[in-house]
């Protein structure tokens, strides 16, 4: 998608109504440990105007476990989702040091099974339902991804920057110490390393990075789709030079702002798009 064109569409876009957002879990999230909203999960609805087609995305900003990057890993995303015709729904998912796993992985499923059991309420199939997560974020969607039950299992996987791996020297410290703790039991820390939890049952999935990202090395990208590769799982990766950390749809980078028609593409060719 070219500069020009996203800024038409932000522009339309800031015109728009505020789209809904709904409590998660209608009489409170499990394990909650307060009333502020930091212990209230909701989901905001976003729904194409046109040319929609039936699938939807759950979108996982990332932030550390430790807050919420809204609006370019949130707000935008689900927009540009919208502008090929897609259903997004931005997750706000509980956050440490006040939780630790499972309670966003809890978020994250109980997302999953909100949107699938109202599908046909929001224009979508039940089987395309796919999760999209952003640096921590990628963390939940990649755990999303291979921890899961038959209801909860996402279609496909978008994970841009992700956390991935726990048990390496490129691993995120603050992302791991905010979702489990300080000195997390090693098992623990060995479950929720993802690139040793695929199977052949883990979602297709699609990977983007950058090669000089300095907060979460692209090797955490690397590892994952090896370990797809390996299991047989259909992946696509793509590693640009420069972009470091938190890019987004990256729009300011002329390079690095066509990964997004990358990712429109594999949407294309997985039969995700019209």
């Amino acid at each position: 998608m070219s500069t020009f064109l996203l800024a038409s569409l932000t522009a339309l876009f800031a015109q728009a109504p505020k789209p809904p957002t709904e409590l998660l879990y209608k009489d409170g999230a499990p394990g909650a440990v307060g009333h502020e909203d930091l212990d209230k999960p909701t989901l905001t609805i976003y729904l194409p105007k046109s040319n929609a087609v039936p699938t939807g995305v759950i979108v996982c900003p990332g932030g550390g476990y430790l807050r919420l990057a809204m609006d370019h890993e949130g707000d935008q995303i689900a927009k540009w989702l919208n502008s090929v015709g897609i259903a997004a729904f931005v997750l706000k998912y509980r956050l440490g040091p006040r939780y630790h796993h499972p309670a966003m992985l809890n978020d994250a499923q109980q997302a999953i099974r909100t949107v699938r059991g109202r599908a046909r309420e929001f224009g979508i199939a039940p089987d395309r339902l796919g999760i999209w997560g952003f640096s921590a974020g990628g963390h939940l969607a990649s755990t999303a991804s291979t921890h899961f039950t038959a209801e909860t299992r996402p279609d496909f996987s978008i994970l841009t920057y992700p956390v991935i791996s726990f048990t390496t020297k490129y691993v995120h410290k603050g992302s791991m110490n905010a979702l489990l703790g300080k000195d997390p039991d090693a098992e623990l820390v060995k479950l929720l390393s993802n690139e040793l939890q695929v199977t052949k049952d883990t979602p297709p999935t699609f990977l983007v990075h950058a090669t000089d990202d300095a907060t979460v090395p692209p090797e955490n990208s690397i590892l994952y789709y090896s370990a797809l590769r390996a299991a047989g799982v259909p992946a696509e990766l793509h590693i640009y030079q420069r972009g470091g950390h938190g890019f987004g749809l990256g729009h300011t980078d002329v390079a690095l702002s066509s990964w997004s028609s990358r990712l429109e593409s594999w949407l294309q060719i997985r039969r995700l798009l019209k």
